[in-house]
């Protein structure tokens, strides 16, 4: 692994603790102007202090994000259908010479394992480690679950080890029962669990304290942190969880006094 892919991975996954805090703000790409993302600025700059790094496309970082904040950027570089059409079949978006420009620290899409355009999604995933591999910058590969696909440890870690595989530098996957098995089939890459669909605060907080457990050495989470009650207070939670391994009690404490 080359300088530029190891400071650019330091920047996001923070050396003092080997743990990260990812912020998810990506969704309006299929979903359009989601609950909690109307405003996208409004509800997410008040949250960047608190996180290690950003997850966006480029039309929203540009439109709402202010280019001085000094949060790495993790560029979402695929996209094409809605939530009215067939999710997988997806297409790269965003050139390389566009996350360059934005100075992205990594760019990230979304393999559809088990989905009618499986192939398309990693060949989408293969041409982004190729060209991040060209120019220093580490790819996230999100293991996408449709709404008929599986979410246990077998599928998840199957949907993983193909990524890992391809290339990916970081996996981003669904937190399950016997999630230690998923972790194991990456390997040495990095696992991230994903949010998914809003739960109560201290119910996402066992989430994250149990996928910390298993292995992972953090979270992508946004809607169980802008959907909240309490965004600001929910970050800072999870962020205790995670970088100063409070536990789910005392962080549940912290989002309660918020």
């Amino acid at each position: 692994m080359n300088w530029g892919m190891k400071n650019r991975l330091s920047r996001i996954i923070q050396p003092d603790t080997g743990r990260c805090l990812m912020l998810a703000v990506d969704h309006g790409y299929f979903q359009g102007p989601t609950t909690g993302l109307r405003n996208l600025g409004a509800t997410v700059n008040p949250l960047l202090p608190y996180a290690d790094a950003l997850m966006i496309t480029r039309g929203a970082l540009k439109g709402w994000i202010p280019p001085e904040t000094g949060k790495p950027i993790i560029l979402r570089v695929s996209g094409g259908p809605t939530v009215l059409k067939e999710l997988s079949n997806e297409l790269v978006t965003t050139t390389i010479e566009d996350a360059i420009r934005i100075n992205a620290s990594a760019i990230t899409c979304s393999v559809y394992i088990g989905a009618e355009f499986e192939k398309e999604t990693i060949a989408n995933l293969a041409q982004l480690v190729n060209d991040g591999e060209k120019y220093g910058i580490p790819v996230l590969s999100v293991t996408a679950v449709g709404r008929d696909m599986a979410r246990d440890a077998r599928f998840l870690g199957l949907a993983s080890r193909v990524c890992v595989e391809i290339g990916a530098h970081i996996i981003k996957t669904y937190y399950c029962e016997g999630f230690e098995q998923v972790v194991e089939a990456c390997g040495n890459v990095p696992v991230v669990i994903a949010g998914g669909k809003k739960l109560p605060e201290k119910e996402a907080l066992e989430m994250a304290a149990g996928a910390l457990s298993c292995g992972a050495v953090g979270v992508d989470m946004g809607r169980n942190i802008f959907q909240s009650d309490k965004p600001v207070a929910m970050i800072k939670a999870v962020r205790a969880l995670i970088h100063e391994k409070k536990s789910v009690d005392e962080a549940y404490e912290m989002y309660l006094n918020g």
